[in-house]
């Protein structure tokens, strides 16, 4: 039987997966610490009690309309329940295999052996058997129908399993373009401190946040709370696990912390995660190419999986920036500098951006300017500092302060604020009016309101 503190600490790890209101993971905090009856100093006390008086369990309705969880893959469970009752060599899965892209590509070759079918043979007219290859290869007693039953089956998996390994590349990259790699920490480096676990999760939790629908900048993720916290790791540095926390927060307080062979851990995950994602960011474009210069969305653009993949990318770069930095090795960026990378934006934030701000922001124009990331990552084309400079100084922004050649500037703390309900990104006060809305289709462009019309 676990303790109370190591079932906290549990859950504080399990929120590293999910998608927890920081009010949330602020009262975990509180039970932690009231656990272990440590003794807080005013600051992260009075902190934490703001942030954890909005929490879920404080709440008359202890309830959010909010998944509390990112999006998974669905699996190929119902494409193995029809293989099994169709192939004799497909019994007794074991669970789990229906989420395995691994164990799923076992099955269809252990499958396709049955009508003598080579796994990527899906060519419905030039791959199947006809009625004299089938009596050559021992199927003589399986009719035409069935057999082609068979092979549309096989041929559909293999279908579903490129498109599992795709969504589970993105599902991927979406957590680790909002939390970092604070979902890959294992319980065991995460749990051997309490200021460290605490102060990971709740950063976490804040990265976590989705976006609103604005005009103006997000919420930023360092708010007074996740200071307060990080106040009691410099207290006691000895005993804080600043490897993990660098993997949330790589400020240079932090990375300076770290032992070389650390940072080049760090650095050589980033750099590999950074390849990955130009990948994705590649395949996104190559299926619509995007408008450069306004980075408008138009039809036939992917911008689900094109904004996915910015965020991760931006996210990656930025470590990897702050990495280089931290060792001595800006004479990389010599050679090699990629810009950032912006999200694409609908045409009415567009147009309340232009009315209100006077235009697209100036980053805009300096990503238009430069090589593609993925072209520079292969080599095809240069990107060095000296470019990036000469491109930022064109639009007049400040490629230091930018973080186009730079790290981060270290965040400021910002005001805790309360996590608003969200339909379709718009703030919504009551989290059950919330739901009854997106079940309308408010807020989605699809017009359907008269069931919320009919609830106000």
């Amino acid at each position: 039987m676990p303790s109370a503190i190591e079932q906290l600490l549990r859950e504080l790890h399990a929120t590293l997966k999910l998608r927890k209101r920081p009010e949330d993971v602020a009262q975990l905090t509180q039970d932690l610490y009231a656990a272990q009856g440590a003794s807080l100093d005013p600051a992260t006390e009075a902190a934490l009690a703001k942030a954890a008086e909005h929490s879920l369990s404080r709440l008359w309705h202890g309830y959010t309309s909010m998944l509390e969880g990112f999006a998974r893959p669905v699996g190929a469970q119902r494409q193995l329940a029809r293989a099994e009752s169709l192939f004799a060599s497909v019994t007794d899965l074991p669970a789990g295999v229906a989420d395995d892209p691994g164990r799923i590509e076992e099955v269809i070759r252990r499958a396709g052996q049955e009508i003598c079918r080579t796994y990527g043979d899906n060519d419905f007219g030039r791959d199947r058997l006809d009625r004299a290859g089938r009596a050559e290869a021992g199927l003589g007693e399986l009719s035409k129908r069935q057999y082609n039953k068979r092979f549309r089956l096989l041929c559909r998996m293999e279908a579903k399993l490129a498109r599992l390994i795709h969504e589970r590349r993105r599902h991927e990259i979406t957590i680790t373009g909002k939390g970092a790699f604070a979902h890959t920490l294992p319980y065991e480096l995460f749990a051997a401190d309490q200021d460290t676990a605490a102060f990971v999760a709740y950063v976490t939790a804040r990265g976590y946040m989705r976006s609103v629908f604005t005009n103006g900048r997000q919420r930023q993720v360092y708010d007074e709370v996740a200071d307060a916290l990080y106040g009691r790791l410099r207290a006691h540095p000895e005993q804080t696990r600043w490897y993990a926390v660098a993997h949330v927060h790589p400020t240079a307080d932090v990375l300076g912390r770290l032992s070389d062979e650390e940072l080049n851990q760090l650095l050589t995950r980033w750099t590999r995660f950074l390849r990955e994602v130009a990948g994705l960011l590649e395949d996104a474009w190559d299926r619509c190419p995007l408008e450069r210069d306004s980075m408008i969305v138009r039809r036939g653009n992917d911008s689900s999986t094109w904004n996915q993949a910015a965020q991760a990318w931006n996210t990656a770069r930025a470590h990897w920036l702050a990495l280089l930095t931290e060792l001595g090795r800006t004479d990389v960026l010599d050679r090699i500098c990629p810009g950032k990378v912006p999200r694409l934006m609908a045409a009415d934030v567009a147009y309340w951006h232009r009315r209100s701000k006077g235009g697209l922001h100036p980053d805009t124009y300096v990503w238009a300017e430069l090589p593609l990331p993925w072209e520079v990552l292969r080599g095809e084309k240069e990107c060095p500092r000296s470019l990036v400079e000469e491109v930022c100084a064109r639009h007049g922004v400040d490629p230091v302060a930018g973080a186009w050649t730079g790290p981060r500037p270290a965040a400021e703390s910002v005001a805790f604020r309360r996590t608003p309900e969200l339909v379709h990104g718009v703030a919504v006060a009551d989290p059950l009016m919330a739901s009854a809305l997106r079940s309308a289709g408010v807020f989605s462009g699809k017009g359907k309101v008269a069931a919320a019309q009919e609830w106000l």
